[in-house]
């Protein structure tokens, strides 16, 4: 994995986005790879981009698909078992 801060992936439904980051850790002398998700909204305040956590109601269901989507993304990895290691 890489150690900069760009997202691994990112789920975008209109002006809805949940970013996955994610990050290597050693437990007990296990490499394991854990996952984060950031969830916000791009808007437009003056003429720049800017983003926030808050949803109006007409965004939740975006929010909410978004956040699935990156739950499923998330259980994949966790489900894939490299066995040949």
């Amino acid at each position: 994995m890489s150690k900069s801060n760009k997202p691994e992936k990112v789920f975008r439904i209109g002006f809805v986005s949940a970013s996955v980051f994610a990050r290597d850790v050693d437990i007990d002398g296990t490499k394991r790879t854990l996952r984060s998700v950031n969830v916000q909204k791009r808007y437009v305040d003056d003429g720049e981009a800017k983003y926030t956590s808050s949803f109006g109601l007409g965004e939740l269901p975006q929010a909410i698909r978004c956040l699935q989507l990156a739950q499923n993304y998330i259980e994949g990895h966790e489900a894939d078992l490299n066995l040949d290691d």
